[in-house]
C-alpha cells in the first residue's frame, strides 16, 4: 500500500540522523523562535498551494510566557525532524521551511499567531499551540481558514470535538487525550496499593480538571476512595494551608494534574510538611524547572504519565535520542519527541495527500494509520486522536527513570 511504503521511506530517515548537515533554510533557531521569510502567493488555494517553491509548516508556540518550556522544546524536536527530511530530499523535491510565531503562552497571542501563519505567511499546515487552552483559542481559525492544524500536547477532549458530537475537521493531535492520562494514572494508583487517594488539582486549567475528573471515576470504579480534593489556581506560590488540609485525610496517594511551574513549588511543600506518599502527575510535569523548583529529593517517590521515555530501549526511540542529542547537546524530553513526531507525522501526511491543498493534507491526516513515531506507533480515530500507549516515568535523584509502558 502506498500508505506504508510513504512511512517506511520517512522511517528511514531516522536512521540517517548521522547523515544531516546544516541548519534548516529559513527556519528561525529556536532562540529566535521565528522565520524571517513570507510567501507573496495570493491566498490559501489549490494553485497558489501547487507553485509554491518550498513546503510550509507553521509553529504556533509558547516560546516566552508561563509555559515557555513546552513549546520551545516542541519546536526543537520539530527541527530536528523537518532538518532530517530536507536532508533527504524533502517531500517531493521540495524543501519544507519551518515558520515559527511565539503565542507567549497567551490566548489572544495564540489566536494572532495562528491568523499570522494562515493569512500572511500562508503555510500549508500549522504545529498548533502546545497548551489545550491556547490550542482551543485557535481552533476556528484553522477551520475557517482550512489550514490543518496539529497540536503535539494539547490534551483536552473538546479540541477535536465539540460539545454537540461535530468533528472539528482541520483539528489533530499526537498526544493522548486528558480521560486516558486520568486512567492510567489511577490504574497505576491502584497497582501501587493505594486505597485512599486525594486529589489537588489546578482549577483554573481545563487540562487539570479533565485528568482530576478521570482519575476519580476511575478510582473508584477499581475500589479505591477519594479522602479529600483541594484546588489551587495558576501562579499560587503558597500552597501549605491546602497541602495541610490533604495531610490530615491521610492519603496513600496524592494525584496532582497541573503545569511544572505549580507542581514544583506544590512537590517542594508537600515534603516539608511532612507527605511522603507518592504524587503523581501528567505530562504538565514534563520540564527541567519542575526539578529545579521541586528540588530532586522532594521528587522521589513521584511519578508522571508521558508519550516517551529516552531510557526506552527501542531502537527506534534510541536512534532519535542519540541524534537529538548530538544536536542540542541534551537528552530529549516527551515534548521533544511529541514535536519530532509532529511534524513527521504533518511531513507524511503531506507527502501521502493528492495535493497541497488545505483539504487535501486535511484527509491524508486523519486516514494515518500505523504511523511509526518515537512516542508510539499510532492509526489516527474517528474523533482525529491517535490511539497510542502512555510511559509512565518515575524520579529518581532529579531523573525521569523509565518504570512501564500502558496500552491504551
Amino acid at each position: 500500500m502506498e500508505q506504508n511504503k510513504t512511512l517506511k521511506r520517512f522511517a528511514s530517515v531516522f536512521l540517517a540522523s548521522s547523515l544531516v548537515v546544516g541548519a534548516l533554510a529559513g527556519c528561525g533557531s529556536s532562540e529566535s523562535g521565528s522565520s524571517t521569510s513570507t510567501s507573496t502567493e495570493g491566498g490559501n488555494s489549490s494553485d497558489a498551494n501547487e507553485s509554491a517553491e518550498v513546503i510550509k509548516i507553521g509553529a504556533n508556540l509558547e516560546l516566552s510566557g508561563d509555559v515557555a518550556s513546552y513549546g520551545s522544546s516542541i519546536l526543537k524536536g520539530a527541527q530536528l525532524a523537518i532538518e532530517e527530511i530536507n536532508a533527504k530530499g524533502g517531500i517531493d523535491g521540495k524543501q519544507i521551511e519551518l515558520v515559527s510565531a511565539d503565542n507567549k503562552s497567551e490566548n489572544a497571542e495564540a489566536v494572532a499567531a495562528a491568523l499570522k501563519l494562515a493569512t500572511q505567511d500562508k503555510v500549508h499546515a500549522m504545529i498548533g499551540p502546545a497548551t489545550s487552552g491556547n490550542m482551543l483559542a485557535t481552533v476556528q481559525i484553522a477551520n475557517t481558514n482550512k489550514v490543518p492544524v496539529v497540536t503535539a500536547s494539547g490534551t483536552a477532549e473538546n479540541l477535536t470535538v465539540n460539545e454537540d458530537g461535530s468533528i472539528n475537521e482541520y483539528v489533530f493531535r499526537t498526544c493522548f487525550i486528558d480521560p486516558f492520562q486520568g486512567v492510567v494514572a489511577a490504574n497505576f494508583a491502584t497497582e501501587l496499593g493505594a486505597k485512599n487517594v486525594a486529589i489537588y488539582a489546578d482549577n483554573s486549567s481545563d487540562y487539570a480538571k479533565g485528568l482530576a475528573k478521570a482519575f476519580k471515576e476511575q478510582i473508584i470504579a477499581n475500589g479505591g476512595t477519594v479522602v479529600a480534593e483541594e484546588a489551587y489556581v495558576a501562579n499560587d506560590v503558597d500552597f501549605k494551608s491546602t497541602l495541610t488540609n490533604l495531610k490530615s485525610a491521610n492519603p496513600d496517594f496524592v494525584f496532582i494534574p497541573g503545569y511544572y511551574e505549580e507542581v514544583g513549588l506544590i512537590v517542594k511543600q508537600a515534603r516539608e510538611l511532612g507527605i511522603e506518599a507518592p504524587l503523581m502527575g501528567g505530562d504538565g510535569w514534563d520540564s527541567p524547572t519542575l526539578v529545579e523548583l521541586a528540588g530532586a529529593d522532594a521528587l522521589n517517590n513521584t511519578y508522571m504519565s508521558n508519550a516517551f521515555s529516552s531510557e526506552d530501549p527501542e531502537e527506534l526511540i534510541q536512534d532519535f535520542v542519540k541524534a537529538f542529542e548530538e544536536k542540542n547537546g541534551e537528552k530529549p524530553n516527551g515534548f521533544h519527541a511529541l514535536g519530532y513526531d509532529t511534524a513527521y507525522y504533518i511531513a507524511d501526511a503531506i507527502d501521502r495527500a493528492d495535493s497541497l491543498d488545505g483539504e487535501a493534507i486535511k484527509n491524508a491526516l486523519a486516514e494515518t494509520t500505523d504511523f511509526a513515531g518515537v512516542t508510539g506507533s499510532f492509526s489516527v480515530d474517528e474523533k482525529h486522536n491517535p490511539i497510542k500507549s502512555a510511559t509512565i516515568l518515575e524520579f529518581k535523584d532529579g531523573s525521569q527513570v523509565f518504570n512501564s509502558k500502558v496500552n491504551p
